[in-house]
């Protein structure tokens, strides 16, 4: 019986529109186009692998070729519906560009296009992947493409965009494919679970959503493999271990070691997972940090994030390519830790800005400290960094440092910034409460 088996992607390829899940704005754009006659002579399916481009290709042919007039809610068991869904309809013909992708087997479609369908309505070309197309195909292709035959559509399907040239795209009309969210596909492995009697933990579909990061077509086919691990309910420890993924509280543990600039914690964890995927961690933390970026709401944790966030996405295509992925991921983390550390020149200025209104708020005005017009981080020798860090700043100001400071006086023609060191508040003599609200808002610990 094993040569009869269909896999689960394809056991549960959508036979209806309304089955398509996670592409809601092309379903209902294509809806009322075939409900109002608005039908184009081609259209250009775009997106990542697995969201359903093919299937929808078929979809749009079974109603077009619908047996009394074009209709989205065709019935699947019906011909030609179910020889369209089969692939084996004579007037539905589904080319692999790939295969098919010099100028003499175009001209030859487009030869064979002037005839009319034999058993359908239309006459539907189907070709996917086409940016495989040779450039001398493509041409070949452009004047057919515009003004075919009234019985002809052309639907194409492609996962690289840019490599479609713009005299084709302009000629189709463009339905770009969005990644299924992962609540979507967890609902949707449920279903398919408790059909095919498949007995698994809803942690389990969460890590298998993760790691199938946005298609659908992935989620399946991972869980059609975990399934043949046995008669036994389906754990995360099984996806974890089978795909070498970590668990949620794992990946919360990383991302709390470098928010803490925990060195030797991000040195266990990378020696903890060296079996692991590190491209797949990091797209891991990525999704995660993106998800953290919509519930935050103070403009300093928004920076510290951005900076985690886009020092993880430059790392994930170099661990991606390296022969040594575990050093990639850790120097990436460490990279992170460093970055955290930083402020730019904006954000000196406002928080000192704000440590000036502290300390102003317990002083009388004869002890008054004025803003300096000065960069922060202007160096002795007259270079200006990119970032300071504020918690060094902070440490040459702080009670500890007795060092007298010279009297100076702005020399661009602006009012004096330091007249005496009499006349500046000295932080040994400020109150604690005072000193407890610095520390707080520079993120200083002791």
């Amino acid at each position: 019986m094993g040569e009869n088996y269909r896999v689960i992607a394809r056991r549960w390829r959508p036979q209806r529109f309304s089955e398509l899940v996670g592409q809601e704005p092309i379903v209902k754009t294509l809806e009322n186009a075939i409900r109002l006659q608005r039908i184009a002579h081609a259209f250009l399916f775009i997106g990542p692998r697995g969201t359903g481009k093919t299937s929808m290709a078929r979809l749009l042919a079974m109603a077009l070729n619908a047996p009394e007039r074009p209709d989205l809610c065709a019935d699947p068991t019906q011909e030609p519906c179910r020889s369209i869904f089969e692939g084996c309809c004579m007037d539905v013909i589904e080319i692999d560009g790939a295969s098919n992708n010099s100028v003499e087997q175009i001209r030859s479609l487009c030869e064979e296009c002037q005839y009319t369908p034999t058993t359908c309505r239309f006459k539907i070309y189907i070709i996917d992947e086409i940016h495989m197309l040779s450039q001398a195909a493509f041409n070949a292709l452009l004047k057919t493409l515009e003004e075919p035959p009234a019985h002809v559509k052309f639907i194409f399907a492609t996962t690289e965009a840019y490599k479609i040239p713009a005299t084709i795209a302009s000629r189709c009309q463009r339905f770009e494919f969005r990644l299924i969210p992962e609540a979507i596909i967890v609902q949707k492995l449920q279903q398919i679970a408790q059909q095919e009697d498949i007995q698994v933990e809803p942690l389990a579909l969460q890590a298998i959503a993760r790691l199938a990061e946005g298609g659908l077509r992935d989620a399946q086919s991972i869980l059609d493999q975990i399934a043949s691990l046995g008669n036994h309910k389906i754990t995360e420890s099984d996806v974890v271990n089978g795909y070498g993924l970590v668990t949620t509280q794992e990946l919360e543990e990383i991302i709390h070691c470098v928010e803490n600039a925990d060195y030797s914690g991000i040195i266990h964890w990378t020696k903890k997972l060296s079996h692991c995927n590190f491209t797949g961690i990091l797209s891991h933390i990525e999704k995660q940090l993106c998800s953290k970026l919509y519930a935050l709401q103070e403009p300093y944790e928004i920076a510290r994030t951005l900076k985690f966030l886009d020092v993880i996405v430059t790392a994930k295509g170099s661990a991606r390519s390296s022969n040594a992925p575990g050093v990639m991921f850790q120097l990436a983390l460490f990279r992170a830790i460093e970055s955290l550390q930083q402020r730019s020149i904006d954000q000196v200025i406002s928080l000192l800005k704000k440590m000036q209104s502290i300390i102003n708020g317990h002083n009388d005005d004869h002890h008054r400290i004025e803003m300096p017009t000065t960069p922060a981080n202007i160096s002795p020798d007259g270079q200006q960094s990119d970032h300071v860090c504020l918690s060094d700043t902070f440490a040459t100001s702080s009670p500890k440092s007795t060092k007298k400071t010279a009297p100076s006086t702005a020399t661009n023609g602006s009012s004096p910034v330091l007249q005496s060191p009499k006349d500046t508040a000295r932080f040994d003599q400020l109150p604690e409460d005072t000193l407890e609200k610095l520390k707080e808002l520079f993120h200083i610990e002791e």
